[in-house]
């Protein structure tokens, strides 16, 4: 289980160290010495698994960087997790200098990525649909390619992403390694993996896996709102993720939660990518303690010490309510996954039923507390200058802890993009941070702000 037993350079081991990853994990030790080897992969392993640093490892210890081609292209199901997995790759690729990853997916400016491409990439990490773009443009190309990657295999058939993966598959070598990573999978994908791969190894660690902490409660309740609304006033949580099926359903619950003195915002696939970075940023720094969120979200959305998972909706899918409650529960911490479902719904519950490990509880136990209401802990300061301005975080602590004289411990989570940052600020304290970043400087520097 230990990375150095692998043949890693003393670099990328120090790299993977420093990141704290002491051993390996279960997928981790059953892959990646046959991803070192060139082996196509079809893996099976539970959620936070581990999965993006198995063949991420594989993929920047098979790098050659003096060559400045597309070597790697790693395919996901939503703009959400292809963020996630470019974020942890850019992490691991600490260990070498001049490593470009860069991350083509749609919501970003067509005119933006043409001038990234311009200059080549070691490492493309994408969704179908823009990659085709670009390959069809010609802006990307694909001739020097050795591994390809699938991440979350099996929701981009569920997403409807095959036709678009068969023209990808069109611009790629036909010599290459092929890498199918995901949580489920069904004969489906075992067929599509014998058209891909080449004797594919197949890796499969969810039974062996330790299962999440995690309590899945079933309420049956004829007004889904109210009963909502008494889980949090019960449970106390700090942060929640609420899943609809419909993008409509997000926007509106979370507009009748708010109503209800609850502060939350909507995640789903009408919203701008710039729009998506606000929620998202603010959720994960505790300046929003409930997401509503469409199934986009389930994937790729990697919040530490999540609470809870409520299925506000129920799911259509077996995989998708595995998905959805995945969120919560990881790294050995205990988590609760809440089902709310009507009279109507009955039979589509069944399947669950026959199960102890689902618990099915009466909704008249649950209490709305007078006065009850759900505030964050922070609020967001966003402020217009961000890594290509040359501003680290430590630039931002510096500013709000000196000329603005704020105490270190009233600010939370710092959240750098190319022209933007997020700081968290504690609640209390947000107008004068506000006015005094607004007429103080940054490194010298003066930079617009304003409060999300």
């Amino acid at each position: 289980m230990n990375f150095s037993k692998l043949p890693l350079t003393q670099e990328m081991l120090q790299t993977i160290d420093s990141l704290g990853y002491k051993e390996m994990t279960l997928v981790q030790a059953e892959s990646l010495p046959f991803i070192l080897q060139g082996r196509d992969i079809i893996a099976q392993a539970k959620t936070g698994s581990g999965k993006t640093a198995a063949f991420g490892i594989g993929l920047l210890h098979n790098l050659d960087v003096k060559k400045f081609r597309v070597q790697s292209l790693v395919l996901c199901p939503t703009r959400e997790l292809a963020d996630q997995v470019a974020k942890e790759l850019r992490r691991l690729a600490r260990f070498q200098h001049n490593i470009k990853i860069l991350m083509l997916t749609g919501g970003e400016s067509f005119g933006k990525q043409l001038g990234s491409l311009a200059h080549q990439a070691h490492i493309i990490v994408g969704t179908p649909g823009r990659v085709l773009k670009h390959l069809n443009k010609e802006s990307l190309e694909l001739s020097n390619l050795k591994t390809l990657v699938f991440d979350e295999a099996d929701r981009m058939l569920d997403m409807g992403f095959i036709e678009e993966i068969e023209s990808v598959l069109s611009f790629v070598p036909k010599e290459r390694q092929t890498l199918l990573f995901s949580a489920t999978y069904n004969d489906e994908i075992l067929n599509i993996s014998k058209k891909l791969q080449n004797n594919a190894l197949h890796v499969k660690t969810t039974e062996k896996e330790v299962e999440n902490k995690i309590r899945q409660e079933f309420y049956k309740t004829n007004n889904k709102i109210e009963t909502l609304i008494q889980i949090f006033s019960t449970c106390k949580v700090q942060n929640v993720i609420v899943f609809t099926n419909t993008k409509l359903e997000a926007k509106e619950l979370a507009e009748s939660l708010v109503k209800n003195k609850i502060d939350a915002l909507a995640i789903h696939g009408d919203l701008e990518q710039y729009e998506r970075n606000d929620v998202l940023v603010q959720f994960a720094n505790k300046s929003c303690p409930v997401l509503v969120a469409t199934d986009v979200a389930a994937r790729g959305l990697d919040i530490k010490e999540l609470s809870m998972v409520v299925n506000f909706d129920l799911p259509h899918a077996q995989e998708t309510y595995t998905h959805r409650i995945g969120r919560t529960g990881r790294a050995g911490a205990e988590g609760i996954a809440i089902t709310l479902y009507s009279e109507y719904e009955e039979e589509k519950i069944e399947q669950y039923q026959e199960d102890e490990k689902y618990h099915f509880l009466d909704a008249s136990t649950l209490k709305k507390v007078q006065g009850f209401e759900m505030k964050p802990q922070y609020v967001t300061l966003v402020i217009e200058g961000g890594k290509k301005d040359k501003i680290r975080a430590g630039d931002i602590l510096g500013a709000l802890t000196g000329d603005a004289g704020l105490k270190g411990t009233s600010i939370g989570k710092i959240d750098l993009y190319d022209r933007q940052s997020y700081v968290a600020i504690e609640n209390a304290l947000i107008d004068e941070a506000y006015k005094k970043l607004k007429n103080g400087k940054i490194k010298n520097r003066k930079f617009s702000a304003w409060v999300l």
